[in-house]
């Protein structure tokens, strides 16, 4: 196939692109800068020039293209719901150019938003847990628009990933920013507890599942990067802070906003959630390290601090 990538160069990206290229197909990733187009050409890719803002350069690569997988999110942007509604636009511009193909569409979400699906309390989530059409959870319109598009010909799929894909390619994600913060604030925190459990994934294992997903997933079906159920968030701030050589401390619940920022809101996320369903109809088998052990390298570490 012949695979339209936005966010090719990024972080899950950079380990998709030598996988679906070993896999035997072509890679169209879409480039916003030289150097990304750079890093592209490097792999393997061709570029498309252009940034998930250029609504009508999506729909003619989508459309140009034997199949599309959508990574890229504006994390940069200073307004969430603004990156969210950037992301929306981006999606519907990709399906419109699908329309009636057949072709397969997958495109991200994570399975944070689990955790607004109304569950009970340390239910653990699976793949036949759906979005409601009313939810007012951030990114529940792409799950939605995805489920709509199987319905006009798109064989579209999306992937859940877990808040921790993790590995030596992850150089921005949540387990940076909170080694960042402990740095910072001379302590590794918690919430309460800690007792809430976060799922994790190894980049390589997450880029083996969207190529199965591109090339097996049914239309309208959903899928569970998460190779580890849940980890106690208190176990990956323990771990941190040993690591750090600092302490590690329970914050409440009302100073998680000033302590950890934009992640106040998924740190005391209870978020087990279940692969068995991914494993079994697409044959995904995680075989990378966890990440406990990952944690155990040195790569997490010798990250520069920012400034």
């Amino acid at each position: 196939m012949r695979v339209f990538v936005t966010g090719a160069s990024g972080h899950i990206g950079s380990a998709l692109v030598p996988e679906l290229l070993g896999a035997g197909h072509e890679v169209v990733g879409l480039a916003r800068s030289d150097e990304s187009a750079a890093k592209l050409i490097g792999a393997g890719a061709t570029v498309q020039r252009g940034t998930v803002a250029d609504l009508d350069t999506l729909r003619r690569a989508a459309a140009a293209a034997d199949g599309v997988i959508h990574l890229a999110f504006d994390h940069q942007a200073t307004d969430w719901m603004d990156a969210v509604a950037g992301n929306q636009r981006a999606i519907e511009a990709m399906g419109a150019g699908l329309e009636g193909s057949g072709k397969p569409f997958v495109v991200t979400s994570g399975t944070l938003m689990l955790a607004g699906l109304g569950l009970p309390a340390g239910q653990t989530g699976t793949e036949d847990d759906a979005v409601d059409p009313d939810s007012a959870e951030a990114r529940a319109a792409s799950e939605v628009t995805v489920t709509r598009l199987a319905e006009l010909g798109v064989r579209s799929s999306i992937v859940r990933l877990a808040p921790t894909v993790h590995s030596y390619l992850d150089h921005t994600g949540f387990i940076p920013t909170l080694i960042a913060i402990a740095r910072q604030r001379g302590a590794s925190a918690y919430v309460d507890e800690g007792a809430n459990r976060w799922p994790a994934v190894h980049t390589l294992d997450a880029a083996r599942l969207f190529r199965l997903a591109l090339e097996k997933a049914p239309a309208g079906s959903r899928w569970h990067g998460a190779a580890e159920e849940g980890i106690p968030f208190r176990t990956i701030a323990e771990t941190i802070g040993r690591r750090l050589d600092v302490p590690t401390v329970s914050i409440p619940v009302a100073e998680a906003q000033s302590y950890f920022g934009f992640l106040a809101m998924a740190v005391p996320v209870d978020n087990p959630t279940s692969s068995v369903l991914t494993r079994k109809v697409l044959g995904w088998d995680p075989v990378n390290p966890g990440l406990l052990e990952d944690l155990a390298q040195d790569h997490y570490f010798e990250l520069p601090v920012p400034a």
